[in-house]
C-alpha cells in the first residue's frame, strides 16, 4: 500500500492514566492540582489535547471521585493556555476473579464495577470535549483481572456521551474492537466520523508489531481520524509510525515514564520530544482549535461546562 503520512499532526498527552506508577516515578502527578499543571505543561510544549484521569491526592492511588474530576477540570479551563480536555469514562468496568479453582467470589476489595450512569456521572457534571470508550472487554497482564466492556454496557455509556454532546475517544485494544465500534456508528449510538485511539502492546490486547498495526490502521474507515501509541520503549517509535500511517500520535506518563534509559521523564518532556520527531518527519503539529474544527468540537466556557 501507497505511504501516506499524516502533514497535520495533533498530539494527546495522556497524563497521569489509571495504573500503579505513582510510586515508580516522582514526575507522575497525583493531585488535581499537579494533575492540571501538568496538563498545562504539556500543552504549552505542543500537545493540543490531554487525556485525564484522577488519584487520590494523598496516596496516589486511581480515583472515581467526581470532586476530583471538576477541580481538574475548572483547572486546565481557567489555565491561559489553550488545549482540548479529554476525560476518561474507562473506570468503573474492574472485575477481579478469586483466583485459581475458586473463581468465585469475586475479590470484592480490588473489584469496581458500577453501572454506565455511574460511569458517565463526571462527564456529565464537567462536559469535557472529548471522553474515552474502551470498546470492548480485556485481560491485562493482572491474572485474574478483567477489563469489562459489554456490548450493553457501551451502547448506553455511548448513547449518553451522544445525548451530551461529547465526542467519544473510542479506544481500541484490537481488531474485534474496532468491528464493534463500527457497529455502534452504524446503530447510530455513537455520531460519524468517529474518533479513535489505537491501543497498541499492552498484554494482552493488540502486540506492537507493524504488521499488527497496520492491520488495525486498515480496519479504520476512511473518514474517520485516527491515533495511535505504544507503550515504554516504543513509545516514541510509535509517534514515527502512527504520523507514517496517516495518523496522529498520543505520548504521557500513562504510557510511558522514561526519555530514555535511566532518565525519568515529564510529561511536557515527552510532548517535546514528540514534536520533534514529528517535525523531523515533515509534518507541522497542530492545535487545539485546528483540532477542535477538524473534529467538530465546542469549545467549553472557562468556570463551568
Amino acid at each position: 500500500m501507497p505511504l501516506t503520512p499524516n502533514r497535520d499532526v495533533f498530539i494527546t498527552c495522556a497524563v497521569t492514566g489509571s495504573g500503579s506508577s505513582q510510586d515508580k516515578s516522582p514526575h507522575v502527578p497525583r493531585s488535581p492540582e499537579q494533575i492540571a499543571a501538568s496538563a498545562i505543561d504539556a500543552a504549552k510544549a505542543g500537545a493540543a489535547v490531554v487525556h485525564c484521569h484522577v488519584r487520590d491526592p494523598d496516596t496516589g492511588v486511581p480515583s472515581r471521585r467526581l470532586e476530583l474530576y471538576r477541580e481538574v477540570t475548572d483547572r486546565i479551563r481557567d489555565a491561559e493556555v489553550d488545549v482540548v480536555l479529554n476525560l476518561t469514562a474507562g473506570m468503573g468496568g474492574d472485575i477481579v476473579f478469586g483466583g485459581g479453582e475458586s473463581p468465585l467470589p469475586l475479590n470484592d476489595a480490588a473489584t469496581d464495577m458500577i453501572g454506565p450512569t455511574e460511569r458517565v456521572a463526571h462527564i456529565a457534571e464537567c462536559l469535557p470535549e472529548l471522553c474515552t470508550l474502551d470498546c470492548g472487554t480485556m485481560n491485562f497482564a493482572e491474572a485474574d483481572y478483567v477489563m469489562t466492556n459489554t456490548p450493553g454496557m457501551l451502547r448506553a455509556m455511548g448513547s449518553m456521551m451522544t445525548a451530551l454532546g461529547v465526542k467519544p475517544e473510542i479506544e481500541a485494544f484490537d481488531t474485534g474492537h474496532l468491528w464493534l465500534a463500527k457497529q455502534l456508528v452504524s446503530e447510530g449510538v455513537l455520531d460519524s466520523p468517529a474518533l479513535v485511539q489505537l491501543c497498541m502492546g499492552i498484554p494482552w490486547g493488540a502486540p506492537d508489531d507493524l504488521n499488527t498495526f497496520m492491520a488495525m490502521v486498515n480496519n479504520v474507515p476512511d473518514d474517520w481520524t485516527f491515533s495511535a501509541f505504544s507503550i515504554g520503549r516504543n513509545e516514541m517509535p510509535y509517534v514515527a509510525a502512527s504520523v507514517l500511517a496517516g495518523g496522529n500520535v498520543r505520548v504521557g506518563l500513562e504510557d510511558n515514564l522514561y526519555l530514555e534509559r535511566g532518565v525519568m521523564a515529564t510529561n511536557a518532556q515527552l510532548v517535546e520530544r514528540a514534536v520533534t520527531v514529528i517535525e523531523n518527519l515533515g509534518s507541522r503539529v497542530i492545535g487545539p482549535a485546528e483540532v477542535r474544527e477538524n473534529l467538530g468540537l465546542q469549545k467549553r466556557a472557562p468556570g463551568g461546562a
